[in-house]
């Protein structure tokens, strides 16, 4: 069983850096999810993918899973690199692109 060592998003409700500065070591599923045909519960016989831990840093989770012979990826976060534009950007003369209003 591979384990998966990667730092999740933030997710859309927050603003912060809050809770997406920690490492998350979870299993990548063996058995596919099935759906109850009565109730439409989804499902699966896989129970390490109940298992998710959380690091401060990627080099312990890594320490955790070499020390307990687990065999690991890591999956790095996208750099995100936001654009910086000013205001006055939208108004300059050599401006490129139509005005839509």
């Amino acid at each position: 069983m591979v384990a998966r060592i990667s730092r999740p998003a933030k997710t859309a409700m927050q603003s912060g850096q809050a809770k997406s500065q920690r490492w998350l070591l979870d299993y990548e599923p063996e058995a596919p999810k099935s759906v109850d045909p009565l109730m439409g519960w989804t499902s699966t016989s896989d129970a390490q993918a109940q298992i998710r831990l959380w690091f401060a840093s990627k080099e312990e989770a890594i320490a955790y899973a070499e020390r307990k012979g687990l065999e690991y990826k890591v999956v790095e976060p996208k750099d995100k690199t936001p654009k910086t534009m000013s205001y006055s950007d939208n108004f300059k003369y050599g401006r490129i692109g139509t005005w839509t209003h």
